[in-house]
């Protein structure tokens, strides 16, 4: 494909759950200028590990000049604090892995990711990445993503706010967000008793941060169920493209 029919720059962006790694390229438009590559994530998953497999995607795909790289957990200025799945043997709610707990501990993803593909790079939260495509930069806007597990972002007035790892929170019965949330209980309790609990969730969390607008992603936020939708009438469903085609402007919300 003629990267030069496309206006720049072109972001490699990718988009990093629990279960599979998604790819494209996007112009300055955030235009998916080639078709998207998934693959599932191999664990366990050592940062080294990622880096090649992002690297690989990246061969299979159009020339580009910067990276933005959306993954699980706590990201602070492109380090990574935490991440949650990464650090598990075989995968999300698996037993933590003690080398693994170290190795991604204060990794420097950013800028690891930037040496290995000789490109500037932007690693950010998943949810954040997300966000960034979606929101109107009109008051303080709310993300939330429903998938493995619950990812969030919040946004005032078009800027990124610092991350809060919300999913880690204690939401009833001494167990999290995450918890209460994540894939393994919509599949135990079945769609609607789940969504009942994302409309509790939502009613927790609004009185702390009391948000103007509220948005509704990730792969499990078709499964709300209509009943539970009806008495959400203010939020915001949003497509689950939305962790790749937000690449391009991430980077000027995070003040890149």
């Amino acid at each position: 494909m003629d990267n030069n029919s496309h206006e720049g720059p072109l972001t490699l962006g990718v988009d990093c759950g629990g279960g599979g790694i998604k790819a494209t390229v996007l112009d300055a438009s955030s235009f998916q200028i080639a078709p998207a590559l998934r693959e599932p994530v191999p664990y366990p998953l050592p940062p080294s590990k990622l880096l090649s497999l992002v690297a690989g995607m990246a061969k299979q795909l159009p020339t580009f000049d910067r990276i933005t790289l959306g993954m699980p957990g706590m990201i602070r200025h492109g380090i990574v604090v935490h991440t949650p799945h990464y650090i598990c043997r075989s995968g999300p709610r698996t037993k933590p892995v003690p080398e693994l707990m170290s190795q991604w501990q204060d990794f420097d993803m950013q800028g690891a990711l930037s040496k290995k593909l000789d490109v500037p790079a932007l690693v950010l939260n998943d949810a954040e990445v997300a966000a960034s495509g979606i929101v109107t930069g009109q008051g303080l806007e709310f993300f939330m993503t429903l998938g493995t597990g619950l990812g969030t972002a919040l946004v005032d007035r078009g800027v990124l706010s610092p991350h809060l790892e919300i999913s880690h929170a204690p939401m009833r019965w001494g167990l999290t967000f995450d918890d209460v949330l994540g894939e393994h209980e919509r599949r135990r309790l079945g769609d609607s008793a789940w969504s009942r609990r994302v409309l509790r969730a939502i009613e927790l969390l609004y009185p702390v941060i009391r948000w103007d607008t509220i948005y509704i992603g990730g792969g499990n936020a078709s499964r709300i169920v209509p009943t539970v939708r009806e008495r959400l009438p203010e939020a915001n469903f949003v497509s689950n493209a939305a962790g790749m085609s937000s690449g391009v402007r991430a980077w000027s919300l995070s003040g890149r």
